[in-house]
């Protein structure tokens, strides 16, 4: 079975690529923004908080090799507090 919905690259998008990565041609830009966001410290990723906002610049997690996988795992959690009612 094929295995392309994983990755995605848009090579003429004025970003691209969005983050300093050592190999452009496995850069994945399916998670341009990602879904783990609003995870806060609990996301995996290298984020730092500058000024009380999340900053994911450094993060290459959603481009990388692998990242794919990584977030459809994370994803439960985002589904389960997405769900959570008030």
């Amino acid at each position: 079975m094929s295995q392309n919905f994983k990755f995605v690259q848009n090579s003429k998008c004025e970003y691209f690529p969005c983050h300093k990565v050592k190999d452009n041609e496995s850069f994945n830009c399916l998670f341009c923004y990602c879904p783990l966001y609003m995870l806060k410290d609990k996301c995996g990723g290298n984020f730092v908080y500058s000024s009380g906002i999340k900053d994911c610049s450094k993060c290459i997690i959603p481009h990388s090799p692998g990242g794919y996988e990584y977030i459809m795992k994370k994803m439960e959690d985002v589904i389960r507090i997405g769900s959570e009612r008030d």
